[in-house]
């Protein structure tokens, strides 16, 4: 009798399971449908529908975006809120996570800095427009002390976004920073200081190259975070201004011009940029270091 035929008259869940169908991986098929009904599909709807625009031609909602400056300056004024909230929010989070990795009082101190994190964009944006608006108790704080004649404009502004961004990314790049730097082996450290390296020798050499890879991919979430900003930019900036993000152009033509085609093609430019910058990062990631993604302990 061949196989063929020998693994007919087996039972189907012995079948099932000589295919690598076993019970622990079909526990794996509700997740892969949320994922395919959340995320996959829509990615593809929304990619067909800003290949159809109301005009009828193929290309004729990119070719819309990026002929009309009112639209593609939006790429641009995005990258220039995202980039510079995420490099100063990693450049600020490596130094505040070495110190606090060697501290006792690690956890409470730690949630302390993440405390913006269970707030909320708005909420935050709400407490920015009380505490820094022109009527707020920062300002006449410095007024009633004479520092300043007039109020700071701190809202409605660049300046808002930017502060937005930077409280409300902070936590979630220096969690991401102190878990690669505690993967870190102490013993590395140890070694280097015996032979003599001192705190920034061994910063350079041992701390810096093992934690490339999870500062490019920390780099990489935390863009992606300040690059979909959207409840900031319109409570804290000025959406007609500096601060008309891409996600306020989508959003105006979804729900205000209800061109909806259009606005899935806005969302799939922002899906390129991201992609670019990302891929950028995580190619020049290995410019630095070549080897595993973490110095582990053991």
């Amino acid at each position: 009798m061949s196989d063929t035929a020998r693994n007919h008259h087996l039972p189907l869940k012995m079948r099932l399971s000589a295919a690598g169908f076993d019970g622990v991986t079909l526990l794996v098929l509700p997740a892969i449908l949320l994922l395919v009904g959340f995320f996959v599909y829509p990615f593809f709807y929304g990619l067909w529908l800003s290949f159809h625009p109301k005009d009828g031609s193929v290309f004729g909602n990119y070719k819309t975006f990026f002929s009309d400056p009112f639209l593609y300056e939006t790429i641009s004024k995005t990258l220039w809120l995202s980039i510079p909230v995420t490099i100063l929010n990693m450049a600020t989070a490596v130094p505040i996570a070495l110190r606090v990795r060697l501290m006792k009082n690690q956890r409470l101190l730690t949630t302390i800095l993440v405390l913006p994190i269970t707030l909320g964009t708005v909420l935050v944006a709400e407490g920015m427009l009380n505490y820094l608006g022109p009527q707020g108790w920062f300002n006449r704080t410095l007024i009633t002390f004479g520092l300043i004649s007039a109020p700071l404009k701190l809202v409605h502004n660049y300046t808002g976004v930017f502060l937005s961004l930077v409280i409300t990314g902070f936590p979630f790049t220096f969690l991401l920073v102190l878990s690669y730097l505690t993967g870190i082996d102490p013993t590395l450290e140890k070694a280097a200081a015996t032979l003599g390296a001192g705190p920034i020798s061994r910063f350079r050499h041992i701390l810096l190259p093992l934690l490339v890879p999870g500062l490019a991919v920390t780099f990489c979430l935390g863009f992606v975070q300040a690059f979909s900003v959207f409840p900031s930019a319109v409570l804290l900036g000025a959406p007609s201004g500096p601060t008309r993000v891409i996600t306020i152009a989508a959003y105006e033509a979804a729900f205000e011009q209800y061109d909806y085609s259009l606005a899935s093609a806005i969302a799939m430019i922002m899906g390129v940029v991201l992609l670019a910058i990302i891929g950028a990062v995580l190619a020049a990631r290995s410019l630095f270091y070549r080897g595993p993604a973490g110095g582990g302990k053991g």
